[in-house]
């Protein structure tokens, strides 16, 4: 197993589970470049405050992440978001405006709340009310979130609100973010109802026959653990204990007979019958340039972005009056130097002590390239000036944590769904290998982790099919 982030440490648990179940004998070695392993899920819990530094929530909708919780016993450290704070805000002209109910990234269920909002234009308002008469593409070929959005919606959709939803994501560039690879959904209600309205319209009254809490943006389905995302990797780690090798860098393979052999950093090498690779893109690129040169050119083709957290603490006198909402996002036209802004303390209970605020900040990102040369201390300072013009906090922070992700973000470009099929094709004529990770099929945590788990009954059907 090559890269311990949670695709990774999935596949080498999935493994582990069956071969117990088929008492098969098979020995797990994973190899981590880093000192660490959990990739982006990483939690400091310093002074009663709960601190993410990467993902804080995943979407229970897909169930790869809730299930492996509870195949891990953890079933109980799952939390829910807070109800009573459960809505999003975004920068309008240098005030946070709140995104109207019913409004899921880049389209409304309901046209009453936009009407009634102050962040669309009388003209904006008008063009997304047509929405519903504008004909359907009848191309299949892939499109970029720009021109899907301004097509159906208009431009001021995607400059105020869908771009910043987006961006908050996939710290995207979204003239090149590729919308069947990101937003699928969007394009099959357009090719289902011929609008997105409609198709806005007619899942929300699907959710409502099956379930009655189905409001706004159904922030109950994102969960998070008690005590911080990082409790999934750290369980992870703690059931594969000597099988993992952490400082160990994969840098290429090539065959030894009829097996593989794995050459590291340091000069040393490690033979295997079977290999995944759970690797970022451009790693994995290197490491099969010379068995596969094909499929590593593919691979060194999906870009990637580098973003950074900054978590500030507060005391809750230090506000006027702070936002009762889980964040905010900032759309690029905005010009400010943040991309999104949170507090973890009004999204889940437990993240700070009575009467403090845990808040956090996201900078970077392909449109914000350049805030990622400065200091960590300019950083701060950057996301401080933000804070006190967008929310009127002018105080120091109690504390700030600062954690950069280089090159961490893949970069879903128009094109890339078929770029990851050609990659798969080309990477299945390789014996006994597989690939897993964010660069494929979706960037979120129970996407990785399905990622890794299909890898692993893919090797692992190979491997009992040689014995």
């Amino acid at each position: 197993m090559i890269g311990g982030g949670i695709a990774g440490l999935a596949a080498a648990y999935r493994l582990r589970e069956l071969a117990a179940a088929r008492e098969f004998p098979l020995d797990v070695q994973l190899l981590e470049r880093s000192a660490r392993c959990g990739g982006a899920l990483e939690t400091i819990r310093r002074d009663g405050f709960v601190i993410e530094t990467g993902a804080d929530s995943f979407l229970s909708e897909k169930v790869a992440a809730a299930e492996l919780a509870q195949r891990l016993g953890l079933g109980a450290e799952l939390i829910p978001t807070r109800e009573i704070y459960r809505k999003t805000c975004v920068v309008r002209a240098g005030r946070l405006v709140e995104i109207p109910a019913g409004f899921s990234l880049l389209a409304p269920a309901h046209l009453g709340p936009v009407l009634r909002s102050p962040l669309f234009s009388p003209l904006g308002k008008l063009r997304i009310a047509l929405e519903p008469y504008i004909a359907a593409r009848t191309s299949d070929d892939d499109e970029s979130l720009d021109s899907f959005v301004t097509r159906r919606l208009g431009r001021e959709v995607l400059e105020r609100v869908a771009q910043a939803l987006a961006g908050g994501i996939y710290t995207a560039d979204p003239n090149r973010l590729s919308m069947q690879a990101t937003m699928p959904r969007f394009v099959e209600m357009e090719r289902a109802h011929g609008s997105v309205v409609k198709g806005m319209r007619a899942a929300e009254q699907l959710r409502a026959s099956k379930s009655s809490d189905v409001s706004g943006a159904r922030w109950s389905m994102f969960l998070s653990f008690r005590n911080g995302m990082a409790t999934l990797p750290e369980i992870l780690v703690a059931r594969l204990g000597a099988a993992i090798r952490k400082g160990s860098d994969v840098v290429g393979m090539s065959r030894n007979g009829d097996a593989w052999r794995l050459a590291l950093a340091g000069g040393e090498s490690i033979d295997a019958d079977a290999v995944i690779c759970a690797a970022p893109a451009y790693a994995a690129a290197r490491i099969v340039a010379t068995i596969a040169p094909a499929a590593a050119k593919m691979l060194g083709e999906i870009s990637y972005a580098s973003s950074a957290t900054v978590n500030l603490t507060y005391r809750e006198s230090d506000f006027d009056g702070p936002p009762r909402a889980f964040g905010f996002v900032v759309p690029a036209s905005e010009r400010r130097r943040i991309i999104a802004g949170s507090f973890s303390s009004f999204k889940f209970e437990g993240r700070s002590p009575a009467g403090a605020i845990l808040a956090r900040a996201f900078v970077g990102g392909e449109m914000s390239r350049d805030m990622m040369s400065l200091s960590d201390d300019e950083m701060v300072a950057a996301v401080r000036d933000e804070f006190r013009e967008l929310l009127g906090v002018s105080v120091a922070p109690g504390f700030t944590e600062v954690r950069r992700w280089p090159d961490s973000m893949p970069q879903y470009e128009v094109g890339h769904l078929a770029r990851v099929a050609e990659i798969e094709h080309a990477t299945a004529e390789i014996p006994a290998f597989a690939i897993a990770g964010a660069a494929y099929r979706g960037v979120g945590i129970p996407d990785c982790i399905r990622s890794g788990e299909d890898a692993a009954d893919a090797i692992f059907a190979k491997l009992s099919a040689m014995k």
